[in-house]
């Protein structure tokens, strides 16, 4: 991925200010300086790697827009996928969530699940609830 979390983040703040009225840039400028909200949760899911893969980008891409390519490259070990959701009250917080699924055994793959938000001064945990809300999802 060629963009981090905060990079993502600060532009996604600043989209939404800008549709709201608002100055984009200061937005972005200040989100930057924003401390973060991140939750990791590890899981490990009862499906080969191809299908845990598969499973991973369909709950990820039902929960908010992929970020980056979200195809899978036969032959390898681990895949990637991340996607921007919506976080917060009324969802107008955007959180970045990163999916890396690593090759198990032959009927169980490894994914650490990672969503982190920016926080304001209204603490929402977004990253958090969000990491909690789609672990439930792919447990299921």
């Amino acid at each position: 991925m060629d963009q981090n979390e905060d990079q993502i983040l600060a532009e996604e703040l600043a989209a939404l200010a800008a549709v709201g009225g608002g100055s984009g840039r200061l937005i972005g400028l200040v989100a930057k300086l924003m401390r973060k909200n991140v939750h990791e949760v590890d899981l490990v899911i009862p499906l080969p790697f191809d299908d845990a893969v598969k499973r991973v980008v369909r709950v990820l891409e039902g929960a908010g827009r992929p970020v980056g390519p979200t195809h899978v490259e036969p032959g390898r070990d681990q895949e990637m996928i991340r996607v921007v959701a919506s976080g917060g009250a009324r969802g107008m917080n955007p959180v970045v969530v990163t999916a890396l699924v690593t090759k198990g055994t032959e009927n169980s793959s490894k994914v650490r699940l990672r969503a982190a938000a920016k926080e304001g001064f209204v603490k929402q945990r977004a990253g958090e609830k969000t990491a909690a809300r789609l672990a439930a999802l792919l447990s299921k």
